[in-house]
């Protein structure tokens, strides 16, 4: 992937994190690039019931798949923080469950400092069913 295309991508996360519905104060975007091109967006959607809400990374991977999309190759995630932050460990698993090698992109709000990793390197070991958990 060229660099346009992952600065596009960390572009649409960070103002994707301006929709967010965030009590906690903490607003994160995501952008995740579908294999066809396609580029879908989502923020956190944060609800009273902590465990009800969904993150950026879900809310973008379930959006792409109720408009059809199930084959991803990167997604980037922005947050208000001034260092890169990694998607939790739901996040973590959601990715690896459609495609372990998928580029996780997680930058700062600006651009400035960028981490790149797999979503199996974020997550070792991670369940994979049916016989295929990491060793």
């Amino acid at each position: 992937m060229d660099r346009e295309l992952k600065q596009k991508l960390i572009a649409m996360a960070a103002e994707a994190r301006h929709n967010a519905r965030a009590f906690s104060g903490f607003h994160v975007g995501a952008a995740l690039l579908t294999k066809s091109g396609e580029i879908v967006t989502g923020c956190n959607v944060e609800l009273h019931t902590t465990l009800s809400s969904i993150c950026a990374e879900r809310t973008a991977m379930v959006k792409a798949v109720s408009m059809g999309h199930t084959d991803f190759a990167a997604i980037a995630v922005v947050s208000d923080a001034e260092k890169p932050v990694s998607p939790c460990a739901f996040c973590r698993q959601y990715l690896v469950d459609f495609d372990p090698d998928i580029l996780v992109i997680m930058a700062n709000a600006a651009g400035t400092e960028v981490v790149e990793m797999t979503a199996v390197e974020l997550l070792p070991m991670a369940f994979m069913g049916s016989g295929r958990d990491q060793q």
